[in-house]
């Protein structure tokens, strides 16, 4: 199994990273190197915190990981060094001014869900679940009884006793 230099591995990254956004096959192609390894530098470099798109796509259509580490590389930098950092990246100073205020208006409450709750939900789903099928049989009986009545009554003629 062939061993990569940093070096190499930063260089192939980069080529996946805005503005040159070239997609995994394609490097694939050109370097010889296979997909997979590239995918988990990918992986590592995402991880490290640096904006790696997860598809050739446009700035606004990055996922909320990627758009977080762009706020979050730009946050100490001053006007030209951002200026600079969003044309490199394909990006607008805006985009990023939109993206901080998106983050900053969402209303997370409790982070990570506990097992009790997801207990209690699925009770409540299940329970739900029930009654919806008990609904639905007793809607399909009551569908069938009307047709047989007005068959009957095809059939036989209205009922004189009423």
């Amino acid at each position: 199994m062939p061993s990569y230099s940093a070096e190499l591995k930063a260089q192939i990254v980069k080529k996946m990273m805005p503005p040159n956004n070239q997609s995994v096959t394609q490097i694939s192609h050109e370097s010889g190197i296979c997909a997979a390894t590239l995918y988990a530098w990918k992986r590592q470099f995402q991880a490290k915190g640096f904006v790696v798109p997860a598809k050739k796509s446009l700035p606004d259509q990055w996922d909320a990981k990627a758009k977080l580490a762009a706020i979050i590389q730009t946050a100490a930098m001053n006007e030209a060094e951002r200026s600079e950092y969003c044309r490199q990246h394909g990006l607008y100073p805006e985009q990023l001014d939109a993206w901080k205020e998106a983050f900053e208006s969402s209303d997370v409450q409790a982070g990570p869900v506990t097992k009790a709750v997801l207990a209690s939900e699925r009770k409540k789903y299940k329970q739900l679940e029930k009654e919806l099928r008990r609904k639905e049989k007793a809607l399909a009986e009551a569908a069938a009884l009307l047709t047989l009545s007005k068959k009957a009554q095809a059939i036989w003629g209205a009922n004189e006793d009423d």
